[in-house]
């Protein structure tokens, strides 16, 4: 009889190495441009850190998934944990001596946007190695509530601490994210087969467990046609919701709203998707077809963005964003799952960093998407264009037969042997 998720060590281990993760990265990209307007950084400098950040964590999405695919999952979280906590550390240790150079930020934020790039798409091929593939769409569900708790408690903690004095948030940052390294350096993963060829059976259905292969791992994944749809969901409405929550903001700012309000708003936004995630996984133990969970969800989304452009500022739109933000796990849950259902293990860390990459991308071009909308129209009527951006990939998603098809398959095995590391 299968142990009940909460029992099971090896996924306790992974969340929480994972959500401290993403905590430590959620205060470092609030604590970095508040140390540098400390010392009298421009704009450019803060706009070029967190250009940093998300270069870095872009670029080497695509090489860290054939890496986590090909080397030991668990030791590259490590490894990745331990640098960024060394390079956190001498951060802390300069400001700690009254030294601020901008040229050791950028670094660090190099290395701290690469090294959380490359964690991400070993923790994602690792989920099925320690959850059975009866409870992966629990197990995925827990985890979409990760970056929203995230960012619920990461940026307020960021900003008390940095009032109190300018090194705590990057000691906190240190700090746990070496608590990460030591839990991760506990967890219990099988040991995979050796890399080499994809077995011949492995083609476009992604059928046939074979090693890793030598090449064209993500060409392999870009035949497979639930591979395709998801992706360009994923991309498409990743592309609308960075660009509605930076419009919420821009109409929040024209229309006077006060700090403490937009802060609250942000707060309905995380705690939006704590709720999504928690519906998500009562919906998927109600057994809904995965195609109706996800197309479903993306025209719930649209419609209530379409609503934001007549609400109220201040929290009446928050909450219309918390609301948004409820839809998101439950699609993005229901279509983490029928990937990896789809995908054998060899392919999942390319998987992550095809997938990763697609969805860095659109966090990128969301806020450019969203200047030009604020720029062609005023008030709140800037947010029906990432409506009709919405009803775009909604109605895409209804004629796609690989979503409206979508299924979960029987998960390819992993092959684990005995020996564990």
């Amino acid at each position: 009889m299968t142990a009940p998720l909460p029992r099971n060590r090896d996924y306790r281990v992974l969340w929480s190495g994972m959500f401290l993760s993403e905590l430590a990265a959620e205060v470092a990209y609030v604590g970095f441009p508040l140390l540098l307007l400390a010392h009298g950084g421009s704009a450019a400098a803060v706009s070029g850190v967190a250009a940093v950040l998300a270069g870095a964590r872009t670029l080497v999405s695509l090489p860290a998934g054939a890496l986590a695919d090909r080397a030991d999952r668990k030791r590259i979280m490590v490894v990745a944990q331990g640098v960024r906590t060394v390079a956190m550390l001498s951060v802390a240790v300069t400001v700690l001596l009254g030294r601020c150079p901008l040229w050791q930020v950028l670094l660090v934020a190099a290395v701290e946007g690469a090294c959380a790039g490359l964690f991400v798409p070993a923790e994602n091929a690792a989920l099925p190695l320690v959850v059975p593939k009866e409870q992966l769409p629990q197990a995925l569900a827990r985890n979409a509530a990760r970056p929203f708790a995230a960012l619920l408690v990461g940026p307020a903690l960021a900003g008390f601490l940095f009032g109190l004095h300018e090194v705590l948030p990057f000691t906190l940052n240190s700090s746990v994210l070496a608590v990460s390294f030591v839990a991760l350096a506990a967890l219990h993963l099988p040991h995979r087969p050796a890399a080499g060829a994809v077995a011949d059976g492995a083609g476009a259905d992604g059928a046939g467990a074979g090693a890793a292969p030598r090449v064209g791992g993500a060409r392999l994944l870009l035949r497979m046609p639930v591979v395709r749809a998801t992706t360009a969901w994923i991309v498409g409405v990743n592309l609308a919701f960075h660009s509605l929550v930076v419009l919420v903001l821009i109409v929040s700012g024209e229309d006077d709203v006060a700090p403490g309000q937009m802060g609250l708003m942000m707060t309905c936004f995380g705690a939006g998707g704590l709720v999504g995630a928690l519906v998500a996984d009562r919906l998927h133990a109600a057994s809904i077809r995965p195609g109706t969970l996800v197309i479903g969800s993306t025209w719930v989304f649209a419609a209530v963005a379409a609503a934001m452009a007549w609400a109220p500022p201040g929290v009446p739109l928050g909450i219309l964003l918390g609301v948004a933000a409820m839809a998101m796990p439950i699609a993005n849950t229901t279509v983490i799952t029928c990937q990896l259902a789809a995908v054998p293990d060899e392919l999942r860390g390319r998987l992550a960093g095809l997938v990763g990459l697609g969805a860095e991308l659109a966090a990128t071009a969301g806020p450019i998407v969203a200047g030009v909308l604020a720029t062609g129209a005023r008030d709140g009527r800037s947010l029906l264009g990432s409506a009709a951006l919405l009803v775009v990939v909604a109605t895409g998603a209804t004629l796609a037969p690989a979503l409206r098809r979508l299924a979960l398959p029987a998960l390819p095995s992993a092959a684990p042997q005995p020996a564990r590391s």
